[in-house]
């Protein structure tokens, strides 16, 4: 229950009438009970108005005043920072599918366990997320083209097939560019939609028209972080061609994206780890905090202290307060 950030501060005011009210009950009590000394029969007097009236005669009106605190409270209008779904934002979903990605050292395999959890993370995104896919190996190619059909996506993330090299720079430039194009699109009078892009690899750089670095700066320049995500681990192992070659992590190319971009990168060395870092990033992206109205609880209470008051009223009193 929220008491601060008003949008209409002046309904407080309100709150001298309350007061004002409550001191008219005390006097009206007082009057009441001088009244009934001057004219009540002095051996009839404990019996028609006791020393001590009963406390609880007073917790009707007292409720009432506390109503009356909580709607005027409402009708201020008090806001709070709450996490709401966000109605229009782009993301691209980057990921690795180079020879690597079939080490095992991730049961089943690397790939088979990004799939797994890139598809509970674009069924988990909020249904104003524009989200794309790009797979990218020895080159970069757009899967599909930002879109709020889930359904698209998660068969194109089903549908990835391994390939040589890793041209994590090309694919970079292949985000940029599909969300460049998209927000074209869609930007309006708002201008275009804010966007991320989202890169899940296991290796580092071999080829490319554009290095990986540069392109996170370029990322930087237009406003689209990159949140990087490591995933494998060190011993991992492939056999390529009959040979046996070993495809470690490289953390610190993804977090140097990370940080050109101004992203953030994550580390994920196994399945339930990759899958909390997608659940994490579905919370960042597909939500934001924004001061929103928190009225609603001070009418509730204000609304059920009021039945509460004419209740009680009508069971001691048999009159409304």
């Amino acid at each position: 229950m929220s008491l601060s950030g008003f949008t209409a501060p002046w309904w407080f005011l309100l709150l001298v009438a309350v007061v004002a009210l409550a001191a008219f009950y005390v006097v009206l009590q007082r009057v009441l009970r001088k009244r009934t000394l001057r004219f009540a029969n002095l051996s009839m007097l404990e019996k028609v108005a006791p020393k001590r009236q009963g406390w609880y005669r007073h917790v009707p009106v007292a409720l009432l005043m506390v109503a009356f605190i909580a709607l005027t409270v409402a009708l201020a209008g008090p806001t709070a920072e709450q996490k709401v779904p966000r109605n229009r934002a782009t993301v691209m979903l980057v990921i690795d599918t180079s020879l690597s990605m079939k080490a095992t050292d991730v049961q089943p395999s690397r790939l088979d366990a990004a799939q797994v959890a890139a598809k509970s993370f674009a069924d988990g995104l909020t249904p104003g997320i524009n989200l794309g896919l790009i797979s990218f190996a020895g080159s970069a190619t757009v899967l599909v083209a930002p879109t709020t059909d889930r359904v698209a996506v998660t068969q194109s993330i089903d549908g990835l097939k391994l390939a040589q090299s890793t041209a994590t720079g090309d694919a970079i430039v292949a985000a940029l560019a599909a969300i460049d194009s998209f927000g074209k699109v869609v930007g309006g009078a708002d201008g275009p939609p804010p966007a991320r892009v989202v890169l899940m690899t296991d290796g580092k750089e071999t080829v490319g028209t554009r290095d990986a670095f540069d392109a996170a700066e370029d990322a930087k320049k237009a406003g689209v972080p990159i949140s990087t995500i490591s995933f494998g681990t060190e011993e991992g192992v492939v056999e390529i061609e009959g040979r046996r070659q070993e495809v470690p992590v490289d953390d610190d190319s993804m977090k140097e994206i990370a940080k050109l971009s101004g992203g953030e990168f994550f580390k994920a060395a196994s399945a339930e780890e990759l899958r909390r870092v997608y659940d994490t990033l579905g919370e960042q992206i597909g939500y934001e905090k924004k001061q929103a109205d928190a009225s609603r609880p001070w009418v509730a209470l204000g609304t059920v202290l009021g039945m509460i008051a004419v209740a009680g009223a009508l069971l001691f009193g048999q009159r409304l307060p």
